[in-house]
């Protein structure tokens, strides 16, 4: 390839990386911070969305141990302590 080619895809390539969506949501301040902001607002849900399945199964999966002698006893109290924060 002559120098000419080369510069001609190098120019090309940068063309298309300017005009990717990363230079596009970074050039306005308010742009990035709508972005920042939904992101944020997604990432949070995510988490309550998480725990909240997360305590629920273990819950479940506490409650049908419950019966076994050894651990029944200590299960009961974790049962209990998880239930008196959801008042």
């Amino acid at each position: 390839m002559t120098e000419q080619q080369d510069l001609q895809r190098l120019e090309k390539a940068i063309v298309d990386l300017k005009n990717q969506n990363f230079f596009l949501i970074y050039n306005s301040i308010w742009r990035l911070i709508g972005i920042s902001l939904i992101q944020g607002l997604a990432s949070g849900l995510g988490w309550i969305i998480g725990a909240t399945l997360l305590v629920s199964l273990l819950s479940f999966f506490l409650s049908q141990i419950e019966f076994i002698p050894i651990i029944g006893k200590w299960v009961s109290q974790i049962i209990l302590e998880i239930s008196s924060f959801e008042r």
